[in-house]
């Protein structure tokens, strides 16, 4: 273990969290929030004193291999997590350090599930950097640390762990030869996609908060508003536009670039963006004809139910209604979404569409290979041959996958709380979703849970963030030996 190689990523990450704490810290004293002010002042601080020595460690070799880059990106959004959780504690927002773990742990990774009854009354300062935890989150602070990263100017190819350890999906791969170019594109495809919705969103008359925190939460797919009733609100215009882009932040961004590229025709027939348009449409007509008896209008029917499905499979969140109360198969479309998710190389969570699809696949193989034992059968995507090797990871990752989920379902149930309650709050923080069913629905919160449930819930958000892996490897005895290269 290059145990000097991961402690200088750490502390750069800090540093650059500082770096992030000061836009909340300007807003809290230009609204003359002395108490959030004052609580960034201090986490800004915090972070500096813990980063800076840890950064200025330098490595006696800059190789960085999977096991570092592993290690890097579980530690790394652990010590991010307790320190963003300083400001809601020092501000007073939230009384209890767990708590804020808690809500810190939602925000970084896009889960949106929340401990808060009341946001209306936080000060506005808490209320932008909870949202904007999501936009840091939905890419990711490591993938912005291969911007500025020195290990990866060499193009001995380092950086590549650091982007597999933390990017969602089957596997992650370069848009350009040279990896902080590949992250920069990955940005500024973020950013302009960022843009773009909050200049809609204005033009839709949103306040100007409003409209800068929606846009966070909608592009790291997150689901932290600033008002209760989540985005129930606000015009159907806005609406429309977040259904849109929450749907946009969920399709792998390698399908932009290669739009930018103008290679139109080889993103349009994208395999897996087809399949996730596919569940989409058949989703919301379904779930439409189910719920016509709940509102007056077609046009009324079809907005609330394109916005949820948008909202679950995009894993982002939000909601308009009360889905807890639409009738059973709508109820159950909405799960079976939390689990599928959007696709690899998004911002959303859950298992990936592109998991769905190979596992689809192999279980078709499997099933002709018993009818026609001595045949040969091999899975394409997108006119590309999957290897055995890619499909055991996949069936493996699914196998722990449900693994963790039924671990947690259990642990959770102590609560004494319903099935559903318990099912649902696991699944949807595993899947980085944030509301569920029952005592968790979108008119519900996380707060009623004890304080075993919540940490089981936050390890939860960050093992589904994560993709399971980087926070496992933690915990494995083998991983912290010093092995002579």
């Amino acid at each position: 273990m290059n145990y000097r190689a991961v402690f200088n990523i750490i502390g750069k990450v800090l540093c650059i969290v500082a770096a992030f704490l000061l836009p909340a810290l300007i807003l809290s004293l230009a609204l003359r929030e002395q108490a959030a002010a004052i609580a960034f002042a201090v986490s800004v601080a915090a972070c500096v004193a813990l980063g800076a020595p840890l950064a200025s460690i330098k490595p006696k070799r800059t190789d960085i291999f999977a096991r570092e880059g592993l290690v890097s990106v579980g530690l790394a959004w652990i010590f991010v997590s307790l320190l963003g959780a300083l400001p809601f504690l020092l501000s007073g927002a939230i009384p209890n350090y767990l708590d804020c773990v808690f809500e810190t742990v939602s925000g970084f990774t896009t889960t949106g599930a929340t401990i808060l009854s009341d946001v209306e009354h936080l000060p506005r300062g808490i209320l932008y950097w909870r949202s904007f935890t999501h936009w840091l989150g939905g890419m990711g602070v490591l993938v912005f640390l291969l911007i500025l990263n020195p290990l990866s100017d060499k193009n001995t190819g380092e950086g590549m762990h650091l982007l597999r350890a933390e990017s969602p999906g089957i596997k992650a791969s370069k848009l350009v030869p040279r990896m902080k170019d590949s992250a920069t594109i990955l940005y500024l495809i973020y950013i302009g996609l960022t843009v773009l919705e909050f200049v809609l969103l204005i033009l839709g008359r949103m306040p100007l908060f409003d409209a800068v925190c929606l846009t966070f939460g909608t592009a790291g797919t997150g689901g932290f508003g600033v008002l209760n009733d989540s985005l129930a609100s606000y015009s159907p215009y806005c609406q429309w536009v977040i259904t849109a882009f929450m749907l946009l932040f969920g399709v792998n961004f390698n399908v932009y670039f290669l739009l930018l590229m103008r290679k139109f025709g080889k993103a349009i027939r994208n395999e897996e963006v087809l399949v996730y348009v596919g569940i989409v449409v058949a989703s919301i007509a379904v779930i439409s004809i189910s719920i016509l008896r709940f509102y007056e209008t077609i046009g009324e029917t079809v907005r609330a139910a394109a916005f949820q499905v948008a909202s679950i499979i995009s894993t982002t969140g939000y909601s308009t209604a009360d889905f807890d109360r639409w009738p059973q198969i709508a109820r159950t479309i909405l799960v079976a979404l939390m689990f599928c998710g959007a696709c690899a190389g998004s911002t959303g969570g859950g298992a990936k569409v592109i998991r769905v699809l190979i596992s689809f696949k192999a279980a078709r193989r499997s099933i002709y290979k018993t009818m026609h034992p001595n045949s040969v059968r091999i899975i394409h995507v997108d006119g590309e041959r999957i290897d055995d090797a890619t499909v055991s990871a996949v069936g493996a990752y699914m196998l722990v996958y449900f693994i963790i989920t039924a671990a947690a379902v259990l642990l959770v149930s102590l609560d004494g709380k319903t099935f559903e309650t318990s099912f649902t709050a696991v699944v949807a923080c595993l899947n980085n979703i944030g509301p569920g069913l029952g005592g968790v629905g979108p008119m519900e919160n996380y707060g009623s849970f004890t304080w075993l449930s919540k940490v089981v819930l936050t390890l939860s958000m960050l093992i589904g963030r994560l993709e399971i892996y980087p926070i496992l490897l933690l915990f494995t005895p083998s991983v912290w030996r010093k092995i002579h290269r």
